[in-house]
């Protein structure tokens, strides 16, 4: 196969990148709807404390998911610093609670690692693949995952 058919049949996916807490993450670009400043969050009674709460986007109540605390290493204090990616999946809207976001990167098939099995199922369900670049080791979060089992229902 020469070179030409190879970059052909390579599949390319543009990648927002983020960090949570010194890491690096990254979700699909096409499941990104906007990225913006911090705004403080109405919280919602007997919701997980990962869901910081509601904030109003354009008339719409969007709910905002700290990724950190969804992840496990807990709360994040937010700040003027901080963004909230918009993202939708399967028809809910939704916005992630990050640090910063870092890059737009487009990477293929290739660049994708399988998460590696550490004993931990649970940390494989958040997380469907690694990319290995140079010095960084990006993690894919799986947005299915993300959400709270009730608001993936109500979708």
């Amino acid at each position: 196969m020469s070179d030409k058919e190879l970059e052909t049949n390579r599949h390319y996916t543009e990648v927002i990148a983020f960090k949570v807490q010194e890491d690096e993450y990254c979700v699909d670009i096409m499941s990104v709807r906007e990225i913006r400043g911090w705004t403080p969050a109405t919280r919602i009674p007997h919701a997980p404390s990962y869901v910081r709460g509601v904030i109003n986007l354009r008339g719409a109540v969007l709910p905002i998911i700290d990724l950190g605390a969804r992840l496990g290493f807990g709360l994040t204090e937010p700040s003027e610093r901080n963004v909230i990616i918009v993202a939708q999946m399967e028809g809910q809207l939704f916005g992630l609670l990050v640090d910063a976001v870092s890059d737009i990167m487009t990477i293929t098939s290739d660049d994708l690692q399988p998460t590696p099995n550490i004993g931990s199922e649970e940390a494989r369900t958040f997380i469907k693949n690694v990319i290995a670049r140079e010095e960084q080791m990006i993690r894919f979060v799986d947005l299915k995952q993300i959400l709270p089992q009730q608001m993936a229902q109500v979708a």
